[in-house]
């Protein structure tokens, strides 16, 4: 897999992630989490024609996967493939701390930021908006669902406000697309609204629902 250009590679307080900072005098900052067996080099694909203005870090989960890359919750092989609130919780606080310190480390203004996951870095995506909807401003959802656990955040309406970009392929066999469909309603429930996009692909990001998630992300 090629990685995007004009990236770096950097170990900050025990992580791996890439990076592509901005020049933009006021750069926004964009968080890419990966999927199960995924890296700091996943997202990069969904970049190419994002906003110059976006300072944009791509870290690398803590855990090793079950097969080979990293997943962002330790291995635990009888889930079926549906993690919870309890075992997603220490990788979200752990990012946000990581956040935190990379941006103060290259004065980097990140009280707010997007983030935009994939799979089951979509679920982190979900988790990290539920836990600190101060922190999140945008949010991307690739092919991806709610994890469990959540009730009482939805009860709260812990995103009222919040407008999350959600895209699903109707022939996803490993996350089904019925499975999307009812984490949308839930994230409706907790007051969100979202933009949904649908298309006729696997478990992947059709060019239709790249283009919108691009519009998304514009500003």
């Amino acid at each position: 897999m090629q990685t995007a250009i004009n990236t770096e590679l950097i170990s900050f307080n025990g992580w791996t992630l890439r990076a592509r900072p901005s020049s933009a005098e006021n750069p926004r900052l964009l968080v890419m989490i990966h999927g199960w067996t995924g890296d700091e080099n996943s997202m990069w694909v969904f970049t190419r024609r994002l906003p110059s203005d976006y300072w944009m870090i791509a870290p690398r989960a803590p855990h090793p996967a079950e097969s080979s890359g990293f997943s962002w919750r330790p291995p635990q092989p009888l889930t079926d493939g549906r993690p919870s609130l309890e075992m997603l919780y220490p990788a979200a606080e752990a990012l946000i701390n990581l956040i935190d310190g990379y941006s103060a480390s290259v004065k980097l203004e990140a009280r707010q930021f997007d983030l935009m996951g994939f799979s089951q870095g979509g679920a982190m995506v979900n988790l990290m908006g539920m836990l600190y909807p101060q922190r999140v401003r945008k949010m991307g959802v690739l092919a991806s669902f709610l994890p469990s656990g959540l009730d009482e955040y939805i009860a709260k309406k812990a995103l009222a406000g919040k407008d999350i970009f959600v895209a699903h392929g109707t022939q996803d066999k490993l996350i089904p697309v019925e499975r999307a469909r009812a984490s949308m309603a839930l994230l409706e429930q907790a007051g969100a609204q979202v933009t949904y996009c649908e298309d006729e692909v696997g478990h992947k990001l059709s060019a239709n629902c790249l283009r919108a998630l691009e519009v998304y992300l514009q500003d």
